[in-house]
C-alpha cells in the first residue's frame, strides 16, 4: 500500500523487512528451525500431559502428589489440624494472582528439572523462597495472634514461625 507522496507505508515496510528474512535465509536453516521448534513443543507437551500439569493451576492438594516424593507431606496434611481450613497454596504459595503463578512457575520449572534429572533431595527440603513465601502466609492467616512476637523482634534473624512450627501443616 503507497502513502499518497508514493512511499510504502510503515506496515508495508514492515510486511517487506519480515519477508526478507525468510529469503535471505536458505530452506534447510528453515527446516532444521521447523523440526527444532517441533521437538522441544512435542517434548514438553508430552511431559506436561504425562506430568499431569494443568493440575497444578489449582488449588487442589491431590496435585500436590503428582510426585510421589510430596506423599509424606500430603498424608501429614490429611492428619493436621490445617486440613479443615488450608490447602497447600494457602499456605506455599503468596495470595496476589502474579506472584502466586509466578512463584508456581518457579517451584515447577524446578521440581521438573529435579525429577527428570533426577538430582532431588530426599527428604525434600524448603527453599529460601518457598520459606520466605510459607512465612509470609503464617503472619497473613494468624497475624493478629503473632503481632506481639513480631512487634518485639521485627528482624530477620529472630526466631520465626518455622523454627517452632515446622511440620504445623504436614
Amino acid at each position: 500500500m503507497q502513502s499518497p507522496d508514493n512511499s510504502p507505508s510503515p506496515a508495508a515496510k514492515s510486511a517487506n523487512w519480515f519477508a526478507g528474512i525468510f529469503i535471505l535465509a536458505p530452506l534447510s536453516f528453515w527446516l532444521l528451525f521447523a523440526a527444532l521448534m517441533g521437538g522441544i513443543f512435542g517434548v514438553g507437551g508430552y511431559t506436561f500431559i504425562y506430568a499431569e500439569g494443568a493440575s497444578y493451576f489449582s488449588d487442589d492438594p491431590l496435585s500436590c502428589i503428582n510426585c510421589h516424593i510430596m506423599e509424606e507431606q500430603y498424608e501429614g496434611w490429611g492428619h493436621s489440624s490445617h486440613k479443615h481450613v488450608a490447602t497447600c497454596n494457602d499456605c506455599h504459595s503468596p495470595h496476589t494472582f502474579a506472584e502466586k503463578y509466578l512463584v508456581k512457575g518457579i517451584n515447577g520449572w524446578n521440581h521438573s528439572v529435579a525429577f527428570t534429572l533426577n538430582n532431588f533431595h530426599e527428604p525434600i527440603r524448603i527453599t529460601d523462597l518457598n520459606r520466605t513465601v510459607a512465612l509470609d502466609n503464617c503472619i497473613y492467616c494468624h497475624g493478629e495472634f503473632v503481632s506481639p512476637i513480631t512487634s518485639i523482634a521485627p528482624h530477620e534473624e529472630q526466631t520465626n514461625c518455622l523454627t517452632c512450627h515446622q511440620d504445623v501443616g504436614h
